[in-house]
């Protein structure tokens, strides 16, 4: 689904990424963790093609294509999706006008509003004195109406009660076992979102590199004990070229 090689990004004349590798296989969810400022949110905008995010080498191939090029809506007409974790509010244009702006042929906006208790904010602003877990939830709405292959999503638990963190991970979790091909990268902090999106694999950015890929919920224990920096310092960062477990 996804495969990125030696990717170098910089912004602003600074590297915020450097030599990643990282492939995603179809119908994969890969856990992104890492602390703040480590590039995690960094590379999404990249896969994304964000302008100010510019790779200075190396490759994003989705599908088999070579994307470095493209523009944002032509990545998001391939199948990328992305879920915000601040995205902006929207003045003048309605919920339900966006939804139905980009949704596919199937979707049902009611319906699908109901289900993220929604139903009366379709006739609001976008995100205009929206809470966080309502920023949260409609921005799932617009990422299951546009129904893509490779979903991003930017710590879907960041600024949410214990309650969203469960409609939001639920949904997550119904809208990726809609089709086999459909794929997530999901960046977190707590894990808790594990709880309701089960993810296949694991993996570290810090420091803009990636380290010590594996299982995730023992990555997210090991973190919590001893910390990133140890962590990329451990024999788990060299589980893709063997058999070790992380934390070893």
């Amino acid at each position: 689904m996804l495969k990125i090689e030696n990717l170098t990004v910089s912004v602003s004349g600074k590297d915020v990424l450097s030599d990643i590798n990282l492939e995603i296989k179809n119908g994969q969810r890969m856990a992104l963790l890492g602390p703040n400022g480590s590039g995690k949110t960094s590379l999404l905008m990249a896969i994304l093609g964000f302008s100010n995010y510019q790779i200075k080498k190396g490759d994003i191939i989705f599908k088999g294509k070579r994307i470095n090029d493209l523009s944002i809506d032509e990545r998001a007409r391939l199948g990328i999706g992305l879920m915000f974790q601040r995205p902006p509010t929207v003045r003048g244009i309605r919920l339900r006008q966006m939804v139905d702006l980009i949704k596919q042929d199937g979707f049902d906006t009611e319906i699908q509003a109901e289900s993220l208790h929604l139903s009366d904010f379709l006739n609001r602003e976008v995100n205009l004195g929206f809470s966080g877990g309502e920023i949260k939830r409609c921005e799932l709405l617009q990422l299951m109406a546009s129904s893509p292959s490779l979903s991003l999503f930017d710590e879907p638990e960041s600024g949410v009660d214990l309650e969203n963190i469960a409609l939001v991970g639920k949904m997550m979790d119904e809208m990726l076992k809609k089709r086999k091909e459909n794929t997530a990268l999901i960046i977190t902090h707590t894990g808790y979102i594990f709880d309701y999106v089960k993810p296949d694999t694991g993996c570290i950015l810090v420091g803009g590199k990636l380290h010590c890929i594996g299982d995730p919920r023992r990555i997210l224990k090991t973190v919590k004990k001893h910390g990133y920096e140890w962590c990329i310092t451990c024999a788990g960062e060299k589980l893709s070229h063997s058999s070790h477990s992380p934390g070893k």
